[in-house]
């Protein structure tokens, strides 16, 4: 399904280098989003659209703050809501459904598809942030310039596309189909400038796949991004 955003992100990869928005240095999008909530299916649509571009990482996030209003979400966890709560905690999104933050720079209504092509456009990440490199067993962050320390975060999410009916709640009676799922998010360490490497535990799911992302305390900028 297109949605209708493909032509307009391939003129994002196709015009004036940028440097953050390849597949070596994908822009991270991340939704916030709870199936209990009636806003969120284009948001949903949208990520969906642009699950399997190379150049973008799309992690879809379940939170939890609609789980009590008639529907619990079937992926979401206390950690994701956090993560949203720190991003509001920079003053550079709202705590609410659904919400997409581009390369943890800026938010837009995740349904809205005119402005999620025009922040994915708007918010590379430029050439300065470090090179990530992955080994069996380890990632390397590689040096480079930086202001604070970054956290290291690993990301496991699944990008077969999950069908889920929905019996109570606003979107009672409609499936939802999701795309990059996250199941888990964890810190596996901190970067200060120099060049660091770090242990990846095991990932026992074969339906999972991971990807790295290096940013400014918690909810900060992202400064390097990568799947493993």
């Amino acid at each position: 399904m297109k949605f209708g955003l493909l032509p307009a992100l391939a003129v994002i990869a196709s015009g004036a280098p940028a440097l953050a928005n390849d597949p070596t240095h994908p822009t991270v999008v991340e939704l916030f989003q709870s199936q209990g909530c009636s806003s969120c299916p284009p948001a949903i649509a949208n990520i969906n659209g642009i699950a399997d571009r190379p150049e973008i990482l799309a992690l879809t996030f379940a939170v939890t703050y609609w789980d009590q209003l008639g529907w619990k979400d079937s992926f979401a966890k206390p950690e994701f809501t956090e993560r949203e709560r720190d991003y509001a905690r920079t003053g550079i999104s709202q705590f609410a459904t659904p919400q997409t933050v581009i390369n943890g720079r800026a938010s837009v209504n995740g349904g809205n598809r005119a402005q999620l092509v025009a922040a994915i456009r708007t918010q590379d990440r430029g050439p300065a942030g470090p090179a990530i490199e992955a080994a069996p067993g380890t990632v390397t962050i590689g040096k480079a310039a930086t202001a604070q320390p970054a956290t290291i975060w690993l990301v496991r999410y699944d990008a077969r596309a999950l069908s889920v009916p929905i019996r109570a709640g606003e979107n009672g009676g409609r499936t939802l189909v999701h795309r990059n799922v996250v199941r888990s998010l964890s810190i596996i360490g901190t970067w200060n400038g120099m060049s660091k490497t770090v242990v990846i535990p095991t990932n026992s799911d074969p339906n999972l796949k991971s990807a790295v992302l290096v940013q400014a305390g918690r909810g900060g900028r992202i400064v390097a991004a990568s799947r493993i």
